[in-house]
């Protein structure tokens, strides 16, 4: 790689586009909504815009820091700080490989439902719809019966990623989210302005904006609205980190991390305005409570089964359905290949790989195992379990050991010093203590949150247990061999150098003169 000059992005817009769409995704579209109906509609909202400030954009502004300083990806941008930092790269590179793998798949349901709402299929009974087409069976482990609807579309889902992918950082990702962005702005927005029409409506949205103040003092609120703002931005897998390693030298790192985290907070609220309208809607009709303590609905659930009911008392459900389907996809996607830059940037960068070569080598491999394993039967337990590994405990761990691996490094001052050169909000003693806080309210959310969960799943089954003991064993070896591969590949690669560009020797030459 050397004497190769770096790509860039073609604009600072292209950027945040790009990671505006790597925040937006199925998650916020479902999973913001969902947390707050579990948390009291309005209760949550402040907890959240706190989490925000505190950590949200603290922790995009570090991860940007740490890639535009080492113009490099994951393991070699923690390489950069410390050599024995490299595995935490490593570790990131694993967590997206498993966070992409069966992400895909909860893309091809949705491009599937984009398809059936041009006929309203789901009928009358979307639950029982959504269950007979995941047609899921009663093991765990009984692999090999293929569900060839899911198949097809999540082969199209892989096409069309690895192409973008394929096109590179200008013409593939920033192209793609060029297009993504405004579409999904586009279609959520018309679903959103028909949803706040609806009778009911208003009650929904004081549902959602009406804070309970008492709620304000339980512990899980808080917990919640962290967990959300952490998950929501792509922390703690190395996409931010990849993203900001193509930015021009003098860039501003600072105002664009707080804009593309108010951008995507901005768009979970929108979020928010047109499901909690829509569950206004669904109460108008049924005579019930706006939030059902008896009956969350959260994840697939709302996607996939109460959205559908909702859309058939709508006039022109068919119409509706499409919008609200398509911008899983197009969200989705954008979502997608923000996951998929973090391995593939990783071995382009360590190992001197072009871009075609990593995509043959290491991306259509990942497709394959996608397709190998969740349009199974047995792929939704997979799933399900493969995602309570990397999604809580995979992104916050690596989010955890970013953060000490920055102040153990000894560097942190000198992340701060770069991103104050051209930036425009100053990095100061509220960034080091808004890290600070950021870590305690991780090792909070895991010691006394996520691990308890886990245990008691295991040791005492029990009906509405989300996961059963297999799929627990399973989050458990997963997990435990995400951070195996980190341990390896950052003792496997700690004496091999990285491979320099141009640009890399110049630095250096930099900083020696320095």
């Amino acid at each position: 790689m050397t004497g190769s000059v770096r790509e860039t992005w073609g604009s600072r817009a292209g950027f945040l586009l790009a990671a505006v769409g790597s925040a937006i995704g199925l998650g916020n579209i479902w999973r913001f909504p969902g947390e707050a109906y579990e948390s009291g509609g309005g209760a949550f909202l402040i907890p959240w815009m706190v989490a925000i400030l505190t950590a949200g954009i603290p922790l995009l502004i570090l991860e940007y820091t740490i890639g535009h300083r080492s113009r490099k990806s994951g393991p070699s941008a923690f390489r950069s700080m410390s050599k024995n930092a490299e595995g935490i790269g490593w570790w990131q590179v694993a967590v997206a490989i498993l966070l992409a793998t069966f992400y895909a798949s909860i893309l091809a349901w949705a491009v599937s439902y984009t398809f059936f709402s041009v006929t309203a299929s789901w009928g009358d009974e979307p639950g029982a719809y959504f269950t007979e087409f995941l047609n899921v069976s009663g093991e765990v482990y009984q692999f090999g019966e293929f569900n060839w609807g899911i198949f097809g579309a999540l082969a199209g889902v892989w096409v069309v990623s690895l192409v973008i992918m394929a096109g590179g950082v200008r013409k593939g990702v920033e192209l793609a989210n060029k297009v993504c962005i405004p579409l999904l702005v586009v279609l959520f927005g018309a679903l959103v302005v028909r949803a706040v029409t609806l009778p009911g409506a208003l009650d929904g949205l004081n549902t959602f904006f009406t804070p309970d103040w008492n709620a304000l003092g339980d512990y899980q609120v808080w917990v919640a609205a962290y967990g959300q703002v952490f998950f929501s931005l792509s922390i703690g897998m190395g996409t931010m980190i990849a993203y900001a390693s193509y930015l021009r030298k003098k860039s501003e790192l600072t105002m664009t991390a707080t804009t593309a985290g108010l951008a995507n907070a901005s768009f979970e609220l929108l979020a928010g305005i047109g499901v909690f309208a829509a569950l206004g809607f669904m109460a108008y009709n049924s005579g019930g409570p706006v939030i059902d303590e008896q009956n969350p609905i959260v994840g697939g659930g709302l996607a996939f089964v109460t959205f559908p009911t909702i859309l058939n008392e709508m006039p022109g459900t068919e119409l509706f359905g499409f919008l609200f389907f398509g911008s899983l996809v197009v969200a989705g996607v954008s979502s997608l290949i923000s996951m998929l830059i973090v391995p593939l940037a990783s071995f382009q960068d360590r190992f001197g790989w072009d871009r075609k070569k990593t995509v043959l080598v290491i991306g259509i491999p990942m497709a394959l195992v996608s397709l190998a394993v969740y349009p199974t039967r047995n792929g939704p337990m997979i799933l399900d379990a493969v995602d309570q590994a990397v999604t809580p405990y995979g992104l916050v761990m690596a989010g955890l050991a970013s953060i000490i691996a920055a102040f153990a490094s000894g560097k942190i001052g000198r992340l701060a010093s770069d991103a104050n050169r051209y930036s425009i909000l100053k990095l100061g003693a509220w960034w080091y203590a808004f890290l600070g806080i950021t870590a305690v309210v991780l090792v909070y959310i895991l010691l006394f949150n996520l691990v308890p969960d886990q245990i008691d799943w295991y040791l005492n089954p029990k009906e509405g247990n989300t996961l059963s003991p297999d799929q627990v064993l399973i989050t458990w070896s997963v997990g435990a061999a995400s951070i195996l591969f980190g341990l390896v590949m950052g003792v496997v690669m700690r004496n091999k150098p990285v491979p320099q560009t141009d640009e890399d020797l110049e630095n250096a030459e930099e900083e020696a003169s320095a």
